[in-house]
């Protein structure tokens, strides 16, 4: 609204007083909208009706050894995010929904071995309700979140509340199923008490939404003992959404793998010789795999693979996960006289690396 009203305006210059009419505009301006109402935080309970439904348990065998673990929801058809350390050497994986008591049989896309993440898909699946997701801001110290997960591998999704105690992390972490020792960066530390059972599963915000995918935790000597404080770590869900985009490409490329595992049927270690390294040394040769086909034998030294110089275990891995089962491939060796020798084999389809 606007109102005008009459008045004498007076200017003062050397002593002179003048006098005029005017016209002053006055402006009457709405009141201001009220401030919006803080969002209301939900209840842990709340929380758990929201994220339980897109929340799978995995379990499988690695040898004799049953292994159990967590799947997020990211697709309605069945695309699911866990941990790699869930599924590697891991035999006919399978996930239940806790929340309707479907299981699915569960074939792995890809994964990143340095990430510790890895993509599956749930057989059959359909309608599944999925995560929500956020990649950014990163929740920061202080921010409280909630992990999830198989806790124990009893088959139901268990909340463990904490907050974010840091964040771009890098630890180094122990399997607890076969001891082998990974070096995880850019993580996201919590005080969430997550045990084993939990990894692959989701950490969340305070309204319920996936911030992380729980990867390790402190674990005291006795297992019904809780680390006090308790000590976790998870992945930022935006680094684990990048290799989920890789393993859609379709394509292998870097530290991502994508589709079933090529199998060689070796295992190795970095040869050295006066310090250098000098390629990857045969410590076992596996019963009926392609390997047992050629004279290679324990102490042998692999040097080239597809006729590329292989001069560690690590060159030999990236080489074999670039290719696929069923590929031919030659490999070169040094023999136990240090004599070279080579044979043509087909790789065949084995367990996740």
């Amino acid at each position: 609204m606007i109102r005008r009203i009459g008045a004498v305006l007076a200017m003062v210059s050397a002593g002179l007083v003048l006098t005029a009419p005017a016209t002053v505009e006055i402006v009457v301006l709405p009141p201001p909208p009220p401030a919006p109402a803080p969002p209301v935080v939900p209840t842990t309970e709340e929380v758990a009706a929201r994220i339980t439904p897109a929340v799978v348990t995995l379990s499988a065998n690695r040898g004799w050894r049953g292994i159990s673990g967590t799947g997020i929801v990211l697709t309605a058809d069945g695309t699911v995010l866990t941990n790699h350390h869930v599924v590697t050497g891991a035999t006919d994986i399978s996930a239940v929904s806790p929340h309707t008591g479907a299981s699915y049989d569960v074939a792995v896309l890809g994964y990143d071995t340095t990430l510790d993440i890895a993509v599956l898909q749930l057989g059959s699946a359909a309608g599944l309700p999925v995560a929500a997701v956020t990649e950014s801001p990163l929740p920061q110290p202080g921010a409280p979140v909630t992990a999830f997960g198989n806790a124990d591998g009893g088959g139901v999704v268990v909340p463990a509340p904490g907050t974010v105690v840091a964040v771009d992390k890098t630890v180094s972490v122990r399997d607890s199923m076969d001891g082998s020792l990974r070096r995880l960066s850019g993580m996201l530390q919590v005080d969430a008490a997550i045990r084993p059972g939990d990894s692959g599963g989701p950490l969340v915000d305070a309204f319920g939404t996936v911030v992380g995918v729980n990867t390790a935790g402190a674990l005291e000597p006795d297992p019904a003992v809780v680390p006090d404080p308790p000590e976790a770590y998870a992945v930022p869900i935006g680094i684990a959404l990048d290799v989920v985009d890789q393993v859609r490409t379709g394509t292998s490329a870097g530290t991502v793998h994508v589709g079933p595992t090529p199998l060689l049927g070796v295992s190795v270690t970095t040869g050295r010789t006066g310090g250098q390294e000098t390629g990857a040394e045969v410590l076992w040769v596996g019963y009926g795999t392609p390997a047992a086909g050629t004279d290679l034998e324990i102490g042998d030294v692999i040097v080239a693979f597809d006729r590329r110089p292989v001069s560690s275990t690590a060159d030999l891995e990236e080489m074999l996960m670039a290719r696929r089962p069923g590929d031919s491939v030659e490999i070169g060796w040094l023999d136990a006289a240090g004599q070279r020798r080579t044979a043509t084999l087909t790789l065949d389809a084995g367990p996740p690396r």
